[in-house]
Parts: C-alpha cells; sequence; structure tokens
C-alpha cells in the first residue's frame, strides 16, 4: 500500500516538516482501510420523484424596501462592531 518513502517525498513535495513518516504511514493505512469500509457500504442511487409546479402557481417576488439601519438593530451593536459572545474551549 503506502510506503515510509511516499509519505516522505509527499511531505517534501508539501513542504511539511515531519520527523517520524512511519507514524504517518500508520494512520494513512487506517484512513484508506476505512476507504475500502465505505466502498463495500453498497449504496444504491433512488430516484426521488418530485411533482412539476407550473411556473404560474408561484409567488411572485415583491421588493419591500426597509429604510432602518438593519445594523443598529442588533442587540450588542457598538458603535462600529458587534460584540459576539465567549468562545469556550
Amino acid at each position: 500500500m503506502v510506503t515510509e518513502e511516499e509519505i516522505e517525498h509527499v511531505s517534501k513535495l508539501m513542504r511539511i516538516d515531519v520527523d517520524d513518516h512511519k507514524e504517518y504511514v500508520e494512520k494513512v493505512h487506517a484512513m484508506i482501510d476505512f476507504f475500502d469500509v465505505l466502498d463495500s457500504a453498497g449504496v444504491e442511487s433512488e430516484e426521488i420523484s418530485m411533482p412539476e409546479i407550473p411556473i404560474s402557481h408561484l409567488r411572485d417576488d415583491e421588493h419591500i424596501p426597509f429604510d432602518d439601519k438593519l445594523i443598529e438593530k442588533l442587540n450588542h451593536y457598538k458603535g462600529f462592531y458587534v460584540r459576539a459572545p465567549k468562545m469556550s474551549s
């Protein structure tokens, strides 16, 4: 399958410093094995039928003007920026 030399060659092409190429050989083998599992799943395509709708049954697009500044309606708007909630890790 994938050899250590191939991993080293690809890492050089991508200009990635890799210390232990053996570690990545195992990871690549695991990915390829997973793709084999997906390929063997036997996915069959189903045709989904949708009824045709004539254009006359669709609503007309209508432009509704909005005169207010929408950004000023935000709860945490402070001058030139919008304050977002803190992200937790």
